[in-house]
């Protein structure tokens, strides 16, 4: 059954960035409105974790801390799947069965312990 469907993992990504296309223009500019209304007229209630209030402050056209952080996150979640499906669409070339330089020499035995160790170096852009 694996071979049933071969295009199936093409056809999502392509509806995935499509949606992509559609809904990140939408969450950031909301994200962009919340943060410019920050320095707008606050809400009655500041509790960080409350969503009762952080919805009344929605409605109401109020900023909510709320609301900020499910702006901040869901900016980030659609880079994040963004980048996901970009690296997916050009997936990397396997080695060369013919022993070329890309595949490792047998005498090489992969890091001792439960699994592989790589250093994965990360940037934080503010």
């Amino acid at each position: 059954m694996s071979g049933s469907h071969p295009d199936l993992g093409p056809e999502l990504r392509e509806l995935a960035q499509a949606i992509l296309d559609r809904l990140d223009p939408a969450v950031r500019l909301a994200a962009a409105g919340l943060a410019a209304s920050a320095a707008g007229v606050p809400g009655k209630c500041q509790q960080v974790w409350c969503p009762v209030c952080a919805l009344a402050a929605l409605i109401n056209g109020e900023q909510h801390p709320l609301l900020g952080v499910i702006a901040e996150h869901s900016v980030a979640l659609l880079t994040v799947i963004r980048a996901v499906l970009d690296n997916d669409a050009h997936p990397p070339e396997p080695p060369t069965p013919d022993g070329g330089p890309d595949s490792p020499s047998p005498d090489d035995s992969p890091p001792a312990g439960p699994g592989r160790y790589q250093h994965i170096p990360v940037t934080v852009e503010e």
